[in-house]
């Protein structure tokens, strides 16, 4: 396997894939991952993973509550709670959503699907089609694009930049909501088996059907109040993804990612802000999180892991914020795929 590596690789990369190699030999293999325990019959990793539920339950009920509360609110009252549905979205999907995808919470399959229901129409996407685009990054994690022009992370913020730097926040905030390839989410939860692609479109038909009856009753609400609402939500996720990643190393697998450690922030995002962390062993849960960096840190400091002081979503904001650049070296056409370090633990 060593040998086939160092024939196909290029010599100039060479002491770059041997730190790598030995960097998963001494650090990444040796490193533990605290997985919780618990003796409920209902959670699957511990009690506290009710918090988010519940969570998703009232997003749910806040989702509803906006369609009856329009006609008898004035316009400026709306407009807040619009507002706050579009924060709730970004924090679902990036907190609740994110982290069921990773660990899901209940033992009971039919209670996870059932989960999966209710977060797609909370947030009016399918929750098992978000869970194919997510893998995908984590295969990718926010690769450059190769020769072809092409990633292996779907959302990455290389994707559509140039010259190997990150694409403009603000054409990938606002236009990557209708970038999403539907064909190419469906052949990837083919791959699974038919059983995932039906529940995706279960999830779809359930969302739809919500907004259609809605649709029915108060079309003025669908079309000129909740959907750029909903559009907006959507766009504060990608300008959380965005800066997750900008100013990263996607060479280095303890760098993929951007961490910021605000408690509020994290007890909000269910500890989202430790991203650096989460890329580099993915499954760590959301309750661990804390723990596994005070075990890294001191490799993450010897490795540069790009730490901001606000929030993700405000990272435009952080006064060290880099210019627009590459955040290491690019993956050139002379360096096949296989070559990069893509352990995700």
């Amino acid at each position: 396997m060593t040998l086939a590596i160092f024939k196909t690789c290029q010599p100039a990369f060479l002491p770059r894939l041997i730190f790598a190699h030995l960097s998963r030999m001494n650090n990444g293999d040796a490193i533990g991952v605290e997985r919780p325990m618990t003796k409920s019959k209902v959670f699957a990793h511990t009690r506290w993973d009710a918090v988010p539920a519940l969570a998703s339950l009232f997003h749910l009920a806040y989702f509803f509550a906006l369609f009856f509360l329009y006609p008898y609110t004035p316009l400026w009252a709306m407009l807040i709670l619009g507002f706050i549905y579009s924060l709730m979205v970004n924090a679902n999907i990036n907190g609740i959503g994110h982290n069921f995808i990773h660990n899901p919470f209940f033992r009971s399959p039919l209670l996870n699907r059932l989960f999966g229901i209710m977060q797609s129409v909370a947030c009016c996407f399918s929750q098992t089609y978000y869970d194919a685009v997510h893998m995908q990054h984590h295969k990718g994690n926010a690769d450059r694009p190769d020769e072809n022009g092409e990633t292996v992370d779907w959302i990455s913020i290389y994707k559509h930049g140039h010259d190997g730097e990150a694409e403009n926040p603000w054409s990938y905030v606002f236009l990557s909501f209708f970038r999403d390839d539907v064909g190419a989410i469906r052949k990837e939860l083919r791959k699974r088996g038919r059983r995932e692609l039906i529940w995706g479109n279960v999830e779809l038909a359930a969302f739809a059907t919500a907004l259609f009856v809605m649709f029915l009753f108060n079309w003025r609400y669908i079309i000129f109040y909740f959907l750029p609402f909903f559009y907006l939500g959507h766009c504060f996720s990608y300008l959380n993804g965005y800066f997750r990643h900008y100013g990263a190393n996607p060479d280095k697998p303890i760098a993929w990612g951007v961490s910021s450690y605000g408690k509020i922030y994290n007890w909000l995002f269910f500890f989202n802000g430790y991203h650096a962390e989460h890329h580099f062993r993915p499954k760590v849960h959301w309750t661990k999180l804390e723990a596994f960096r005070r075990q890294i840190a001191e490799l993450q400091k010897q490795e540069g892991v790009r730490v901001i002081k606000r929030a993700h979503m405000l990272g435009f904001l952080d006064p060290d914020l880099p210019k627009r650049k590459t955040g290491g070296s690019p993956v050139t056409v002379d360096m096949p795929l296989a070559c990069r370090d893509e352990s995700t633990g």
